[in-house]
């Protein structure tokens, strides 16, 4: 085997900092690519560049897409059989009853306006969780990057390991987003029991009701946990495939809104089993809980397997596209300011 020259790689953190040396030998079979230690796709920009382009993302999906929200959480906290088969008028009247509740029988504007409860939850907990979502994945994936990237492109190869990264870092960051489940369980409330909020002050719920508003909080892990992996490891794959990244450029509006897309579908899809049981705890009332196992199992018996995949149509169509285009603006704005702040 012929050996070339001997040569030394400098790797940088996202603050241009130098961290370390390695040493690499390149024998005339093996590309270069294959040998390098890192790449742009593994470094992250700076925390301010993360925390204003998700925060922007967060309030932009909130004001264009509660209502949307709204919807799937009614139909996925519906226990009863919404499609009449035989008969699409009843259908339609199910739907209508379970989407606009108490305004079904009203006007236009009275069923519009109804779809805009727990605004106020929805914007502390959406705007936080993108920070923290969107912001704090590419810090998780810097650390594990820095500690385990090498092994994981010895291991699965370079495009497949960094695929694997993201998602598991995703996966990771995802699990920790229990912390705001007490604002993800009082907007569900004001989405579809709002009567459960009616007269009562956000102080005076919080210390009540303590560490019940944390119910479901193993059953929303369980679901954070895998539609992360699949939203932030599918949105990698995607611009892998796409050639994002290879020379360092950055991914154009056309392909983050391609890899979001892809991303999103799977994310969505994965999760929901888990998203309907977590949706049914939250919007039991304070004083008579039920676990998700009961929930389950009761599903089930009276709604078969389907049941578990209520509102995946729907969430697919509307809440989607609501994913897509908030991690759309955070991918690109991050990596806009992230050019900027430099």
């Amino acid at each position: 085997m012929v050996l070339h020259s001997h040569k030394v790689a400098v790797i940088v953190d996202h603050n241009h900092n130098n961290i370390g040396n390695i040493n690499m030998v390149r024998n005339e079979d093996q590309p270069t690519s294959m040998i390098t230690a890192t790449s742009p796709m593994h470094v992250s920009g700076k925390s301010g560049a993360r925390i204003v382009g998700s925060a922007v993302a967060g309030a932009s999906e909130l004001f264009f897409f509660h209502p949307f929200d709204t919807v799937a959480k009614r139909l996925m906290s519906t226990e009863t059989q919404i499609v009449a088969f035989n008969s699409p008028g009843q259908t339609a009247a199910n739907l209508n009853s379970a989407i606009f509740r108490n305004a079904a029988a009203e006007g236009f504007l009275s069923k519009a306006a109804s779809l805009f409860p727990g605004i106020g939850f929805g914007a502390a907990y959406k705007i936080l969780q993108r920070v923290y979502k969107f912001g704090g994945q590419p810090v998780v994936m810097d650390i594990m990057t820095t500690r385990y990237g090498s092994d994981f492109d010895e291991r699965f190869g370079h495009k497949t390991g960094r695929t694997l990264l993201s998602a598991t870092s995703g996966s990771l960051i995802g699990i920790g987003e229990i912390f705001l489940l007490p604002l993800d369980a009082l907007k569900v409330k004001a989405q579809t029991s709002p009567e459960q909020l009616r007269g009562r002050g956000v102080i005076e719920i919080f210390t009540k009701e303590g560490f019940g508003l944390y119910r479901g909080a193993g059953w929303t892990a369980m679901r954070n946990a895998p539609g992360s992996f699949a939203l932030f490891g599918g949105n990698a794959a995607a611009k892998t495939f796409m050639g994002v990244g290879e020379k360092g450029d950055r991914a154009t509006w056309a392909q983050d809104a391609i890899a979001s897309c892809v991303g999103a579908t799977a994310s969505i899809t994965v999760a929901q089993p888990l998203d309907v049981i977590k949706t049914r705890i939250q919007n039991r009332p304070f004083d008579s809980p039920e676990s998700g196992a009961t929930i389950f199992k009761r599903l089930i018996q009276n709604e078969g397997v389907g049941g578990l995949f209520k509102g995946l149509t729907p969430k697919l169509l509307v809440v989607g596209p609501k994913l897509i285009f908030s991690f759309t603006v955070a991918q690109h704005l991050i990596s806009y300011f992230e050019n900027e702040l430099k």
